[in-house]
């Protein structure tokens, strides 16, 4: 009797043990593939394929475009773009008057060709040609109580020469509050401009200018002020001990 128990028991968990394995084999329809999650910190459950309630991720996962970005206007720059920078203030120039350009002219004067000379009145310098002619420059001449008149020869002559003023200039231009230095090298910013013509022991020059739009004008100290092309032009055709008339 105990040796039918033991058969029938062992029988019957033989049969649940089939019966279980058969069960475990057929508890999906379609068995899940295992899936390695990209996050394999993520829970167990994740790495399934098919896992009721859960979304697979996708494999190829789409990294979102990195943009750049420009950095945010600060409140102060965007006060500061609101407003413009005030522009330039041109300061408009008279423009010199064309008869006032060099040009060949008749001349019927008395003085030789090669002599230089300046009417004061009219605010030209004429270089003596020959044949009844003349090249004619205009020119800057002394403001009133600066005229003067009289015949001297050229002593010397500067390239971008350097300007120390007279003393007593320097003494009348302090008391309208004007102070000049005692001496400036020659350059663009120096009020001799180019080139100096020295006219005999005088302290008087025939030199360039960096005002341009003076020139027609009584508006020098007794100097006889020239373009900085025109004074250069007259440089070249001229030399030391030519004669120079101031009428």
């Amino acid at each position: 009797m105990k040796i039918l128990l033991c058969s029938v028991l062992g029988a019957t968990a033989v049969l649940a043990a089939g019966v279980t394995s058969s069960y475990a084999d057929d508890r999906y329809a379609d068995r899940p593939p295992v899936m390695v999650s990209p996050d394999l910190s993520a829970p167990w459950v994740l790495q399934l394929g098919r896992a009721p309630g859960i979304v697979r991720q996708n494999r190829q996962v789409v990294q979102p475009q990195r943009m750049r970005y420009a950095q945010p206007a600060q409140p102060d720059q965007v006060r500061t773009a609101a407003v413009q920078a005030p522009a330039k203030r041109l300061v408009k120039r008279p423009q010199i008057n064309p008869i006032y350009l060099p040009q060949e002219v008749a001349y019927d004067g008395p003085q030789k060709p090669g002599t230089i000379v300046i009417d004061t009145t009219q605010n030209f310098l004429y270089l003596v040609e020959k044949n009844g002619k003349a090249r004619r420059y205009g020119v800057g001449t002394g403001k009133p109580g600066f005229e003067w008149s009289g015949t001297h020869k050229i002593t010397n002559k500067r390239v971008w020469p350097d300007w120390r003023p007279p003393a007593v200039m320097i003494k009348r231009e302090a008391a309208k509050g004007r102070y000049l230095p005692t001496y400036l090298a020659g350059g663009e910013e120096n009020p001799l401009g180019a080139r100096a013509l020295y006219l005999g022991t005088t302290e008087y020059r025939i030199h360039g200018t960096n005002q341009p739009w003076t020139i027609g004008g009584a508006v020098s100290s007794g100097c006889i002020r020239m373009r900085n092309e025109d004074v250069v032009d007259l440089y070249e055709r001229v030399n030391v001990g030519t004669t120079v008339v101031v009428i």
